[in-house]
């Protein structure tokens, strides 16, 4: 069962991994490894598929990493390839049927694919497909672009060539790690709005959604993949693609913010030290009168930091979670809403009692959260609650990837910041401008994304009424 605040706050879909082996590796275990490291893009399922010379065998399951694969497991999956994904999906998709890695067979033999992201015209390709006598096994964008590959294959000479080709069909955001016969491919959309990187262990390249994974395994971190750009890995070594797509960088800015652990880095830039900018910056835009900053663990400690760093204000840990809370948590009915709070995070009356605190968090979805957490803190005796965000108001659902509520449950779309403070019940309520925001990953390579604040798309999107309906299904 779900955290039960889990829908206060962006959900990232899925994490995605692949190697391909040159040295004797034990390609299944280095992938659990990996998708370990991953375990925070994704919590509902996960899964590998080993390649061993065109065969493939795989094992994947709702649950947890750990959950899902054991010594006996991984023992039997023996390969020269391997790729693996763990998921994160919506409201009514959560099944076994739609974990990945998607493995298909068609006329030119196996393949295996794992997808990070979201497609805006899934649904268009799959009517059109399912007309011409196609048969979907899965509710999920994977499988279309499994269909249109394979589809295409049957008319090129090579599998770059029926990828390459896919990518003129779909719009959206994906991230691709594809297992065939003798290769293993990385695609990134023409936006690379998802992160996807190279990293090599002797002479065995990776491909990883996050350098996180490179450093849990020791692979050295080689760059990212280009948006737009197909990356082949075999025998022969590393070698690329580059599509004729137009393409226009726009990563999504939630990665530095939320999404992405903070050891990685992303298209240049150290995911930590944006966070700690972010703090910095949102102290210099919105600066209070107190005595102490403290965090919302986990995501909102380092910014906090940075907060404290520029405004001189001592940093201190006032709020504690629980860190031994699971997916089993069981939720509590509406009149035990407040001591389910408790139980996932209290505060420390001794760090907060008699002053003034700043409390830092990444984002506000609904509010709810904040709400609950404002209230703790005021129970355990704080004169002042000033609530300090570290990313713009949240005001547009999300296409590419991000489970998001439709406007309409968005407070900051149709609800003033005061209205909003009142609502939560702080003393003071601020954000991050969008132009801060966006100047806090130092050395960033990329451009971003940054839709859910502005409403300005990188490309065509359904209609909202169509947010949870663009193919029945999240990857």
């Amino acid at each position: 069962m779900m955290d039960f605040d889990r829908l206060d706050k962006l959900n990232e879909e899925c994490g995605v991994f692949g190697i391909f082996d040159k040295n004797g590796l034990d390609v299944a275990r280095l992938t659990y490894y990996a998708l370990y490291a991953l375990q925070h893009r994704g919590q509902e399922s996960a899964g590998i598929a080993v390649n061993d010379d065109g065969e493939i065998a795989y094992h994947k399951d709702m649950g947890l990493v750990p959950e899902v694969f054991s010594e006996k497991v991984l023992n039997r999956l023996k390969g020269k390839a391997a790729i693996g994904h763990t998921r994160y999906s919506t409201t009514g998709a959560s099944h076994i049927e739609n974990a990945q890695p998607l493995v298909v067979k068609y006329k030119s033999g196996k393949m295996a694919l794992a997808h990070n992201g979201n497609l805006v015209n899934a649904s268009q390709i799959r009517d059109r497909l399912e007309e011409r006598g196609a048969i979907f096994q899965t509710t999920i964008d994977s499988e279309v672009i499994a269909n249109l590959i394979s589809r295409y294959r049957g008319n090129s000479n090579n599998i770059e060539e029926a990828i390459a080709e896919m990518m003129t069909k779909v719009k959206g955001s994906y991230a691709l790690v594809i297992s065939t016969p003798n290769k293993l491919l990385g695609i990134r959309d023409p936006m690379g709005i998802r992160p996807l990187c190279v990293g090599i262990i002797d002479d065995s390249y990776v491909l990883a959604s996050e350098t996180c994974a490179l450093d849990a395994i020791d692979a050295k971190f080689i760059r990212d993949v280009e948006p737009g750009e197909i990356v082949i890995i075999s025998e022969d070594g590393l070698s690329s693609i580059k599509t004729n797509l137009e393409t226009d960088s726009k990563l999504c800015i939630f990665e530095h913010i939320y999404f992405a652990r903070p050891d990685s880095y992303i298209d240049g830039a150290s995911v930590q030290q944006s966070r700690i900018e972010a703090g910095k910056m949102l102290a210099r835009e919105n600066p209070v009168e107190a005595d102490l900053v403290i965090g919302v663990p986990d995501s909102g400690l380092t910014a906090a930091l940075g907060y404290s760093i520029e405004s001189g204000i001592p940093y201190g840990q006032g709020l504690i979670k629980n860190r031994y809370i699971g997916r089993t948590f069981i939720q509590p009915d509406q009149g035990q809403r407040e001591i389910g709070v408790k139980i996932k995070l209290n505060a420390l009356r001794n760090a907060v009692e008699g002053k003034r605190v700043i409390m830092i968090d990444d984002s506000i979805v609904r509010g709810t959260t904040s709400k609950r957490i404002v209230q703790l803190l005021r129970d355990a005796g704080a004169l002042e609650v000033h609530l300090r965000v570290s990313s713009p108001p949240v005001k547009f659902p999300c296409y590419f990837g991000i489970d998001t509520p439709t406007r309409k449950q968005l407070p900051a779309s149709s609800h003033t910041v005061e209205e909003i403070r009142d609502m939560i019940g702080a003393d003071s309520l601020a954000y991050m401008s969008v132009e801060g925001i966006i100047s806090t990953p130092l050395g960033s390579k990329c451009g971003f994304c940054t839709a859910c604040f502005d409403g300005d798309y990188p490309m065509e999107v359904p209609d909202e009424g169509d947010k949870f309906s663009c193919d029945g299904s999240k990857s």
